[in-house]
């Protein structure tokens, strides 16, 4: 007997013994944290508790085998063994992951239910398990216990409102590593994001190996180091060296498409034509309409924007020349190169922001537009647009472009992304295309999150209430023709990853649940709640993301020429602001604003922060009286 009861010890000590009953716990009821919301969560009231180190079972099926490796190595990071092993069923103190043929499991659905008799997840497909590990790792707690895990008891049916989830990324502006662009692969996939868009080329840089046209990286993927505010820079001297950039080769790529496969995600591939050419110029000179001396583009404003409904345009010309057949020549062999390295089904032709003031000017556009009678440079572009999609479709891939592709006549079998406001998508959906909904007013994540005193300077304002309002499929529209939507990150003033971080969340949650969750389960005041838990996961990762949420929001007005009111609110209820008008900092013991506040005359700044239960939780905000004035008009 004795000796029995040594044995049995010291299995329990060497983790051998694993298949325990999963143990009751009394304690709070469950409050959901999940994000994004599944389609039905079904609780038992009660808690189980899962033995450590956790044992994964699964069928007989490598991706299955592999997803449940790396699952096992978040579960059981105390330990470096791979606890899976074969089986058919749960059993108690165990995880199962099956394949299942049930029909009622829709793609990219799971069913995961967690018991005393052993936790399953089950799906029809690969995809479903993954997407149902990123729920069941939201489940356990966010610091993982080296003797025990402490779920809810209960039943989760769960699949995706739309097939298209995506992110873009721009890497042009600013370069990101290999390793860079893995790390922020593994933080979307946690929230059921399925499709990465990268931005490879744009005037600031061309990202990618072209064998066959090597200057593109020999001259078009480096530029003058510049740090400060994008757009501003001045312009780089000639003999400037030129040591900001990189690219990404062949066998980077091979590399990135396969982890992303791995994860289930699709990477979609931008080459941005015509417009957003000046490094492919730089590169080749002989692209142009215009002859001139090219360089990458620095981060020196070059466009100008007149406002007033009036057509921007160029200082210089960064367009790709409609008008001459080596243009077509070179797209040629760029996109056989692209479509031999990426999967997916699209490729990415850009086609915004053509500045055209140049071709106006270019005899050769003119004899173009004489001999196919054209009427207008929209049909030019439309020209070039319709030619690009032929290349891109004799490569056995199908095209889709920014909504720009629509002016002077769609190509026949092009998708759009709908980016200037969701009418480009109306309208390419009304044609029978195929739409992608990524408008600025939502789903823009290079805003700004929170007012301008505060957050690094970009054109617009984006808050995390606003993107979640976000709604891809518009009444009146065919929804076999809306594959989707996506937040767009562009990196004119993101300079490193963690400031990439921080632009996508926790905006990248907001789009993700409207991506993949039920309409009428949206719920703000629900997941502003959930998003702050989140948080704390962000936190334990290491991932930086902007906590603007606590922030006040201003509304600036005039009381008459020399009165200044301030109206103040916040994105999320429950929080009090605090300030000062002497040159302080407020805590939350300082006065709490009740009403609207008059600016005293000599006031320098209006300090602000905000408290929850007494305890400091936004940021602090310094508000100078002379952006005030500004604001209300006051001169």
């Amino acid at each position: 007997m004795k000796k029995l009861l040594l044995i049995l010890s010291l299995a329990l000590l060497t983790g051998n013994i694993t298949a325990q009953p999963l143990a009751r716990k009394k304690a709070a009821p469950w409050n959901n944290q999940l994000i994004p919301q599944p389609v039905s969560v079904k609780t038992e009231g009660r808690w189980v508790t899962v033995p450590v180190p956790v044992v994964i079972l699964t069928s007989n099926n490598e991706e299955l085998k592999k997803m449940a490796a790396g699952l096992s190595s978040k579960l059981n990071p105390q330990t470096d063994k791979l606890l899976i092993k074969d089986g058919s069923e749960a059993t108690p103190g165990t995880l199962f992951l099956s394949l299942s043929d049930d029909p009622s499991l829709p793609n990219e659905g799971y069913r995961l239910k967690v018991t005393a008799a052993g936790i399953t997840l089950s799906a029809r497909e690969p995809a479903g398990i993954f997407y149902g590990i990123q729920t069941l790792l939201q489940l356990f707690p966010v610091q993982m216990d080296n003797k025990a895990l402490v779920i809810p008891a209960l039943t989760i049916e769960d699949y995706p409102r739309f097939a298209w989830r995506g992110l873009m990324l721009d890497v042009s502006r600013h370069f990101f590593t290999v390793a860079q662009v893995k790390d922020y692969i593994d933080q979307m996939v946690k929230y059921k994001f399925n499709l990465l868009h990268l931005h490879l080329t744009d005037d600031q840089g061309w990202r990618i190996q072209i064998k066959s046209l090597p200057k593109l990286t020999d001259i078009g993927a480096w530029r003058v180091d510049k740090t400060g505010t994008f757009g501003r820079f001045s312009p780089p001297a000639a003999d400037e060296p030129r040591t900001y950039g990189g690219f990404y080769t062949q066998e980077d790529i091979k590399e990135l498409v396969r982890y992303a496969k791995d994860r289930f995600v699709n990477i979609l591939p931008e080459i941005d034509v015509p417009g957003h050419s000046l490094a492919a110029i730089a590169s080749y000179p002989e692209l142009s309409c215009t002859p001139g001396n090219y360089a990458v583009n620095s981060g020196e404003s070059f466009m100008i924007w007149p406002g007033g409904g009036q057509h921007f345009y160029g200082t210089l010309d960064n367009t790709i020349c409609p008008a001459l057949e080596q243009s077509f020549e070179f797209l040629d062999k760029v996109f056989t190169e692209v479509a031999e390295l990426f999967p997916f089904e699209y490729i990415h032709m850009g086609g915004d922001e053509t500045a055209r003031n140049f071709w106006e000017k270019s005899e050769q556009i003119k004899s173009l537009m004489q001999k196919q009678g054209f009427k207008n440079l929209d049909e030019v572009q439309s020209y070039f647009v319709k030619r690009v999609e032929k290349i891109i479709n004799s490569k056995g891939k199908k095209m889709i472009g920014w909504d720009e592709i629509l002016d002077g006549g769609l190509a026949p079998n092009a998708a759009v992304m709908s980016w200037r406001g969701m009418k480009g998508g109306i309208e390419a959906a009304r044609q029978g295309h195929e739409v992608v909904m990524s408008p600025t007013d939502f789903a823009y994540i290079d805003y700004m999150q929170g007012d301008a005193v505060i957050e690094p300077p970009v054109y617009s304002t984006l808050r995390l209430k606003k993107a979640y309002q976000f709604e891809p499929l518009p009444e009146g529209v065919d929804p076999s023709l809306v594959k989707g939507g996506q937040a767009n990150l562009w990196t004119e003033q993101v300079y490193t990853m963690r400031h990439a971080q921080y632009m996508t969340w926790p905006r990248g949650m907001a789009i993700a649940e409207v991506l993949w969750s039920p309409k009428e389960k949206r719920n703000w005041t629900d997941f502003s709640a959930r998003v702050e838990k989140h948080f704390e996961r962000l936190d334990a990762a290491g991932v930086k993301y902007a906590p603007s949420i606590y922030d006040p929001i201003f509304e600036v007005s005039k009381k008459d020429s020399n009165t200044i009111v301030v109206k103040l609110s916040t994105e999320i209820e429950g929080l009090s602001i605090h300030y000062s008008f002497d040159n302080s900092f407020p805590d939350a013991y300082y006065p709490v604003y009740s009403e609207p506040l008059i600016v005293p005359k000599d006031a320098v700044a209006l300090k602000l922060i905000t408290c929850r239960d007494k305890q400091p939780i936004g940021r602090m905000l310094v508000m100078p009286v002379t952006e005030l004035k500004k604001r209300a008009g006051i001169k």
